[in-house]
């Protein structure tokens, strides 16, 4: 039988691809982002945060996260896993509003890395295509992994839409892809993405639907006639667009605690926007219940005095 030998949580936000010479662009992004209001946020924003928007902030939080994510390789690769599946969100690469599934399972033979199209290419998304680390043109899915999941998701009554083709001009999502840009830039792992609709009301699920699926993945994994080692990722998260530091600190403390109770009852308000990627944890967590938890980071970082910001988390179950 497969055994899933590694849980992986990592953040994904483009504070991490961009160096902290740029996040100016995102600064001055922030100030006008029609998803919030930056002077209402800025009134109640704690005045200390301004000491956090310096140069020097941001090159110690940037250095912190690639930190973070040379150790998540590392464990990465003494755990050897044969297959990865990543719990992700697509966030209209994919999908869009006109058919929007919950969950969702790739299982075509190839997985194409083509880069998302964009009617208009502000500056900072254009800074961060440029210095995210380059991947090659495809990477291979696991295909009797893949075919497996949706079998027993479906019949431990998960509604999983199947997907085997994928858009080539814009390819694989970028919750899926950061795992090529930072663990295997060769390509040479097969992936299984399993999509989570984070995002896009009304259908997103709740905690405790992503839990139930985590522990429906572990049992589904478990029962595949294989003697492949299998890693499963979460993608992205913790709270942004608005960093609330509570929020991610209840989060990591009841995964710590492997609180079940707490991370199925975390507050539906507020898990929107970027927080919503949260989701993706709480599913691993239901995957790797059985195995301990390893904080190696917790980095709010800060890119504006009104508290908007890319919290990243970087976290191992072994």
């Amino acid at each position: 039988m497969a055994e899933i030998v590694l849980g992986v949580g990592t953040s994904h936000g483009p504070q991490i691809n961009m160096g902290p010479e740029t996040w100016q662009l995102l600064y001055d992004k922030d100030t006008t982002d029609s998803r919030i209001d930056y002077k209402a946020l800025l009134e109640i924003a704690p005045k200390s945060l301004e000491a956090e928007i310096t140069p020097e902030k941001w090159r110690e939080r940037y250095d912190a996260c690639h930190v973070a994510l040379r150790s998540l390789r590392e464990t990465f690769e003494r755990a050897k896993p044969d297959v990865v599946v990543v719990l992700g969100d697509d966030q209209h690469e994919q999908f869009l509003d006109d058919n929007m599934p919950m969950f969702s399972v790739f299982y075509g033979d190839t997985m194409p890395m083509g880069h998302r199209e964009r009617k208009q290419v502000a500056e900072w998304q254009r800074a961060e295509e440029e210095l995210a680390p380059k991947i090659g043109p495809e990477a291979r899915n696991e295909v009797g992994l893949a075919r497996h999941l949706i079998d027993s998701l479906r019949d431990a009554d998960f509604d999983i839409a199947a997907s085997n083709q994928l858009k080539p001009s814009v390819g694989l999502g970028h919750a899926f892809t950061f795992f090529y840009r930072y663990f295997d830039q060769d390509g040479a792992i097969p992936m299984v993405p399993l999509a989570v609709n984070t995002f896009f009301p009304p259908n997103q699920p709740t905690p405790r639907r992503c839990y139930n699926l985590g522990r429906a993945l572990r049992d589904a994994i478990e029962g595949w006639q294989s003697d492949k080692r299998v890693c499963v990722i979460a993608s992205g998260g913790l709270s942004h667009t608005i960093i609330e530091e509570d929020l991610d600190q209840q989060t990591l403390n009841a995964l710590i605690e492997k609180d079940a109770d707490a991370l199925c009852s975390l507050p539906r308000e507020r898990l929107i926007r970027g927080t919503s990627e949260i989701r993706n944890w709480v599913a691993l967590a239901g995957a790797v219940e059985p195995m301990d938890m390893s904080l190696v980071d917790y980095v709010p970082c800060y890119r504006s005095p009104a508290s908007t910001g890319c919290a990243m988390a970087f976290a191992t179950w072994e």
